[in-house]
């Protein structure tokens, strides 16, 4: 685990109200909002590596940032080979003339150091370059030196809290089902990774199918459904030991789409029984079952509010899948989805309670949206053969989700994309992959 020292390196914190792309001196700010037009220009050059033991750590640290910052498409990174000024000491000041003349609008500074006993310090510096001073104060990181990919994500969220206003969401992990062989007997293994595919882990082996896994609120834990038993149950796994168990008291049905309520005591998922399929809550401290609908339709995929008041889930009680939200403790649901065409379902409530995220599937086509949580302003991010299952980012600004490529050939892989419907990319993975869950940021 890393040691986090805030460190008060400089002083000066820069307002952050105007918009990005400026071509005049102001403070730095990237508007999320809406729409971004112009990535911001930023440099990073190499952290300075205070021993030689920390030379090359020093580079693959600075790599990642500059990775995780590009990858948001809010960032351009400027080269290198543009630099006027060279940075050799981190307490060097800055020479903000130079940055200014390649238009760099964000400079990113710092240092990595090995300790004699083995740690990894981590130091960092960020500077509005147009108002000439230090954005925020000096952050300095300690770890081990196993550690430093998780440094270098939380330098990169620093700059992009920093800039943006929002919360990062590159120290993160990803759960997904990795999948390999044909289409017609494709093998599943329950897998986790950081967010951009690097340290992959297998959670399970092949020899059951598994689905749809799905993160504590601590990221301690996972939920996911496996064919263990010969139909599906709903599995509690330990991320840290790798045990998992089979959830007691359910009875001896197929239970599947689960996921944790906000407080990590509870998970919502769907049950079938005498040919009904509806919605279930259930409590891990008791092992006590609540049913919370009852219609002789189809009720599944399930998920909390951030408050964990309502509960939003996909159902065809009005003849074809829509989304309707009901309380937590079940009762009257209302509809809201609001096309008169097409299905909508895997309803996914977005971390800052203002969107849900849906699959939309119309005319042979798969979408990726969004909505209010009243229905309102409904739009389609994607488009493609078959895109499904939205997860969401810990800051509420990014959707991860399964792509899958047509014909005999198709394979499933991850992509992302902002909620402005921007930035549509693939997320790396060492094989086919779908069914992405989004942990929180780790601790």
């Amino acid at each position: 685990m890393i040691r986090f020292l805030i460190t008060c390196l400089a002083v000066g914190l820069a307002l952050a109200t105007s918009a990005m792309a400026q071509s005049s001196p102001g403070p730095l700010r990237i508007e999320i909002t809406e729409g971004v037009i112009e990535p911001l220009p930023f440099a990073a050059p190499v952290f300075i590596a205070e021993n030689a033991a920390a030379a090359d750590v020093a580079q693959d640290i600075t790599r990642v940032i500059s990775a995780d910052l590009r990858g948001t498409g809010l960032f351009r990174e400027i080269p290198s080979s543009a630099y006027i000024s060279t940075i050799t000491s981190f307490d060097s000041p800055v020479q903000y003339a130079d940055w200014k003349a390649i238009n760099a609008q964000a400079l990113i500074t710092g240092s990595v150091e090995q300790t004699a006993n083995g740690q990894l310090v981590v130091r960092f510096r960020l500077f509005d370059v147009f108002a000439d001073q230090q954005l925020g104060e000096g952050l300095q990181f300690v770890g081990s030196p196993d550690s430093w990919r998780r440094m270098a994500h939380n330098v990169a969220d620093q700059v992009y809290e920093r800039i943006t206003g929002e919360g990062g969401y590159f120290d993160t992990r990803v759960a997904f089902i990795s999948e390999t062989g044909p289409k017609n007997a494709r093998l599943k293994r329950l897998a986790i990774m950081d967010y951009d595919g690097a340290n992959v882990q297998y959670l399970t082996d092949s020899r059951n199918i598994v689905l749809a896994p799905r993160f504590s609120p601590n990221g301690d834990r996972v939920i996911f459904t496996s064919y263990e038993s010969g139909f599906p149950r709903v599995y509690l796994l330990d991320v840290a030991t790798v045990q998992r168990r089979q959830l007691e008291g359910l009875p001896d049905t197929m239970s599947f789409a689960p996921r944790f309520s906000p407080d990590g005591n509870r998970i919502v998922y769907s049950e079938e029984s005498g040919g009904n399929t509806d919605i279930y809550l259930y409590d891990l401290n008791t092992g006590q079952r609540t049913r919370l609908t009852e219609a002789p339709s189809i009720e599944t995929a399930p998920s909390f509010s951030p408050d964990g008041s309502q509960i939003v889930f996909e159902s065809d009680r009005s003849g074809r899948q829509q989304i309707y939200v009901m309380p937590a403790s079940g009762g009257e649901a209302r509809r809201i989805s609001q096309g008169q065409v097409g299905r909508y379902g895997t309803p996914v409530w977005s971390p800052r309670g203002d969107l849900i995220a849906f699959t939309f599937q119309n005319a042979g086509r798969f979408h990726i949206g969004v909505m209010r949580t009243d229905g309102s302003e409904e739009r389609l991010l994607t488009a493609s053969f078959l895109d499904e299952g939205p997860t969401w980012a810990p800051n509420g600004r990014v959707i991860m989700f399964t792509r899958e490529t047509a014909g005999a050939d198709g394979a499933p892989a991850l992509y992302s994309v902002d909620i402005s419907g921007r930035n549509l990319q693939r997320v790396a993975t060492p094989g086919m992959a779908s069914d992405p869950a989004w942990s929180p940021l780790l601790p």
